[in-house]
C-alpha cells in the first residue's frame, strides 16, 4: 500500500530541505499529546493507532510526488534525490488503541532521524486528532444510553469520504454497534445495518403496502420508519397490523421515529404496540442526536431501544477537533539524548522534556487511579508510596500509598520502519474500550463538570522539567 507524504504541510518538506543542505540530521525523539479534554469530558479515547502504523511503513515519494516537488521552484536536486528513497526507518511507541487518554501524557513517542520526524508531523495529528475525538464522542453517547444499541447513520453529513470512513472506525471503537456506511463495513470489518428512508413510504399508494412489502423482503431486520405522515395516526396503527401479522409468523418489528418529541413519541407508541400485544417490538429513534439528548431521554425513561446517530457523531458536533501537539523531546548530541523543552507563557504550553513513559496506577477493582509521566529510564519503586506531582506548580504534589498494581503504556509498534505485531481484531478494540470505560469512576464520566483525572510527574521527571525551566529563564 503505497502512502505518499505529500499530505504534509509545505513548510515540513522546506524545513526539511534546510535539515539536509545544513547537515543537520540528529536522531531525536518526538512525542505526541493533547492538550485538553474535548466536549469538557473526563476522558478520550485513542484511535488511529492502526491507519497510522500501516500509512507510516508504507511512506514513499513516487515519481509523480518528486516531479510535482521539482515544479514549486523551491527545492534543490540533492533534496530531491534525497526523498527518492525516503521511507520512515524510526520506531513508534504507543499506547494501545482503545485506551481511555488524558492530557499532557505522551500518546505516543516517535524516534528517528529529524527529517523522517518533521515529514510524519501532519499525517499523525490528522489521522489521531480526528479519530481520537471521533472515538470519545461515541464513547460518551455509549455511555449516556445506558446499554440501548447504537447505529452511527453519519455518513451523508461527514466531513467528505475519508471523513465519513475514519469516523465510522473511531465511532465504532467508541462503542457503536453498528454503522451504515457500506464501505466502512467492507474495509474494517464494522457491522453494518439501516432501516428504510421515507422515499420507501412515499413511492407505494399506501402506507400499510409499503410496511407489509418491506416486511416480506426483510423479515429478519423489520423496523418501519412510522413518521412520513402521522405518527399517532396511520404510522403506528399501520406497524401494528403489520406487526400481528409478523407475529403470527414468528417474526418480531420494530419501528422508528425521526421527528418530534422523542420523549412524548416513544412513550405513547410503546403504549400502543403493548396494547397490541406486540410488547417485543423495538423503538429506535433517530433525528440530530447527541449525548446530551439521549442522556435527557434515558433520564426520563423514555422507552427506547436503538439509536441512530449521525451529524453529531460524526462530526464531533460542538467540539471540532482535538487540541492534539507534536513536539520535540530530546536529541542526540555527540551520541547521546539531550532533553528538549518549549518554555511558553501559557504553564499548560510548557513541554515535558526528554524521553518518557506513562504508568497506570490501579485499584484492587481495576479500577484507573491517576497516570505517572516518568522518565524512561528511571527505575519506579512500584509497590511502594509514590509521589505523584503536579505537572505546572512544582511544589504541588501527593503520596499515592494505596494502590494495587501499576503499568506502563507506552509500547514498541514500529522497529526500525517494521511493524513489530499483528493489530488487534477491531472488535477486541471496542470491547476493551467498554471494559475500560466500567472499571472507569463515574465521576470521570459525568457529562457536566466530571472529575478531573490526576496526570502527574515522577519525580525525577519534576526536576528535570522545572530546572530547566530554571534554566532557559535564567532563574
Amino acid at each position: 500500500m503505497y502512502t505518499t507524504p505529500l499530505l504534509t504541510d509545505f513548510y515540513e518538506l522546506t524545513m526539511g530541505q534546510g535539515y539536509f543542505l545544513n547537515k543537520q540530521n540528529p536522531r531525536v525523539v518526538f512525542d505526541m499529546q493533547f492538550r485538553r479534554q474535548p466536549f469538557g469530558s473526563g476522558f478520550s479515547v485513542l484511535a488511529g493507532i492502526e491507519p497510522l502504523i500501516d500509512r507510516l511503513v508504507n511512506l514513499s515519494f513516487s515519481e509523480d510526488d518528486l516531479d510535482y516537488l521539482e515544479s514549486q521552484s523551491t527545492f534543490k536536486p540533492a533534496f530531491l534525490d534525497y526523498l527518492k528513497n525516503y521511507k520512515f526507518s524510526g520506531d513508534l511507541y504507543a499506547m494501545d488503541e482503545g485506551s481511555l487518554v488524558f492530557p499532557e501524557e505522551p500518546l505516543i513517542r516517535i524516534h528517528s532521524n529529524l527529517i523522517e520526524a518533521q515529514l510524519i508531523e501532519s499525517l499523525l495529528l490528522n489521522i489521531v486528532n480526528f479519530q481520537t475525538l471521533i472515538a470519545t464522542k461515541s464513547a460518551r453517547i455509549y455511555n449516556t444510553a445506558k446499554g440501548g444499541k447504537i447505529q452511527e447513520f453519519g455518513l451523508r453529513r461527514a466531513q467528505g469520504i475519508d471523513g465519513a470512513l475514519s469516523a465510522a472506525r473511531a465511532a465504532y471503537i467508541g462503542g457503536v454497534s453498528s454503522t451504515s456506511n457500506t464501505m466502512a463495513g467492507k474495509d474494517y470489518g464494522i457491522p453494518v445495518s439501516g432501516t428504510m428512508a421515507h422515499s420507501w413510504v412515499m413511492t407505494f399508494d399506501d402506507e400499510l403496502e409499503a410496511f407489509r412489502s418491506y416486511a416480506d423482503l426483510y423479515p429478519e431486520n423489520t423496523i418501519l420508519l412510522i413518521d412520513t405522515y402521522d405518527t399517532l395516526g396511520c404510522g403506528i396503527e399501520n406497524a401494528i397490523t403489520v406487526g400481528l401479522e409478523q407475529k403470527k409468523k414468528g417474526r418480531n418489528i420494530g419501528v422508528r421515529l425521526d421527528s418530534g418529541d422523542l420523549q412524548y413519541l416513544s412513550v405513547r407508541v410503546r403504549k400502543k404496540l403493548d396494547d397490541a400485544g406486540l410488547n417485543d417490538a423495538i423503538i429506535c429513534v433517530s433525528n440530530d442526536l447527541n449525548e446530551e439528548v439521549i442522556w435527557q431521554l434515558v433520564s426520563n425513561n423514555a422507552p427506547i431501544d436503538l439509536w441512530g446517530v449521525g451529524t453529531q457523531l460524526v462530526t464531533g458536533g460542538c467540539d471540532s477537533s482535538l487540541t492534539g501537539v507534536y513536539k520535540l523531546a530530546a536529541r542526540q548530541v555527540d551520541g547521546n539524548y539531550q532533553p528538549t523543552i518549549k518554555v511558553s507563557n501559557n504553564p499548560e504550553k510548557i513541554t515535558n522534556p526528554g524521553i518518557k513513559q506513562v504508568y497506570r496506577f490501579y485499584d484492587e477493582n481495576k479500577s484507573p487511579l491517576g497516570d505517572l509521566i516518568s522518565c524512561a529510564d528511571e527505575e519506579l519503586s512500584i509497590g511502594g508510596p509514590i509521589r505523584f506531582n503536579h505537572p505546572m506548580y512544582r511544589y504541588k504534589s501527593l503520596k499515592l500509598e494505596s494502590y494495587h498494581s501499576a503499568e506502563p503504556l507506552l509500547r514498541k509498534r514500529i522497529s526500525g520502519g517494521k511493524i513489530c505485531e499483528p493489530h488487534p481484531p477491531i472488535k477486541d478494540i471496542r470491547s476493551s474500550v467498554i471494559e475500560q470505560m466500567e472499571y472507569l469512576d463515574p465521576t470521570h464520566k459525568r457529562l457536566i463538570n466530571p472529575h478531573i483525572y490526576k496526570v502527574s510527574l515522577s519525580d525525577k521527571l519534576r526536576d528535570l522539567k522545572f530546572g530547566m525551566i530554571d534554566e532557559r529563564l535564567g532563574n
